[in-house]
């Protein structure tokens, strides 16, 4: 299990970069998207004309009023299959930028994903954001496929640590508040894109302290116990993907994602704001 997250997550600034580069952004700009629009439309558009309660559902822990705000009137603005394009493109566009197709080891660290993408695709119930990725065609471009498959593997995961929470009953902003807590990610920044009020954002913290998760603004031990239950659980169910490498394909894709998501991060491709 320890090498099979220690796979994702080294190749994840792979697919994680599309979320920050200004291709991105330009791109969105160019079909009428502006600001959270890009956003939430590129992430959803796999799902066709997706609603915002759709996207506030699967994508979890976004302030709801702020999601139906950015969508108003997206898909009279422009159609998935148009998000769909700009994304891509806008995906191969900041890897070449990094160098990502000059990277040797390209070939083997597409064939690992892709097969570890392809057993994911075995085990789709319940996994909404992740299916409606899987049934999008593959590209033919090796850094456009690389992408394509890290983001099957970052939305499978996904899918079920939104299930961990639900079973744990952990909401949107509880687990965004206790994620603040640990200190991965700055606070800051993730008050500024989930768009919660502040006033919500106290009142959850509260109760999060009432319930004994918190202590001031950090984790409790019984926090921490918490976030590390729902991670164990969340690898244990992303673990059917990595299943199909073994224990020495897992090893093998650490080995080798190592420079990619190291090119990414060089790049300036995960900048914040």
């Amino acid at each position: 299990m320890k090498s099979a997250r220690a796979a994702w997550r080294r190749l994840e600034p792979v697919h994680g970069m599309i979320y920050f580069v200004p291709e991105g952004r330009r791109r969105y700009a160019d079909l009428g998207l502006n600001g959270r629009a890009g956003y939430f439309a590129s992430r959803s558009a796999a799902f066709g004309r997706a609603s915002a309660e759709l996207i506030i559902s699967t994508f979890y822990n976004f302030n709801p009023d702020a999601v139906r705000q950015a969508v108003d009137g997206v898909w009279d603005a422009t159609t998935p299959q148009q998000v769909l394009d700009a994304r891509y493109a806008a995906a191969g566009e900041a890897l070449r930028r990094a160098g990502i197709h000059e990277l040797p080891g390209l070939d083997e660290v597409l064939d690992l994903t892709r097969r570890a993408a392809e057993a994911a695709c075995e085990h789709a119930q319940g996994r909404p954001l992740f299916a409606a990725h899987a049934a999008l065609p593959w590209p033919e471009e090796p850094v456009l496929r690389l992408w394509h498959a890290q983001t099957l593997l970052r939305e499978f995961r996904g899918d079920g640590h939104v299930a961990c929470l639900l079973s744990e009953g952990v909401g949107g902003l509880e687990a965004l508040i206790l994620h603040a807590a640990t200190g991965e990610v700055p606070v800051g920044f993730l008050k500024a894109s989930r768009a919660w009020p502040e006033e919500q954002w106290t009142g959850t913290q509260e109760r999060l302290r009432e319930r004994g998760l918190l202590d001031g603004d950090s984790l409790s031990p019984e926090g921490v116990r918490l976030r590390g239950h729902i991670e164990d659980r969340t690898d244990r169910l992303a673990l059917p993907a990595y299943a199909a490498l073994g224990d020495v394909g897992c090893e093998r894709l650490c080995e080798l994602a190592s420079p990619f998501g190291r090119a990414v991060a060089e790049a300036g491709l995960l900048r914040l704001g």
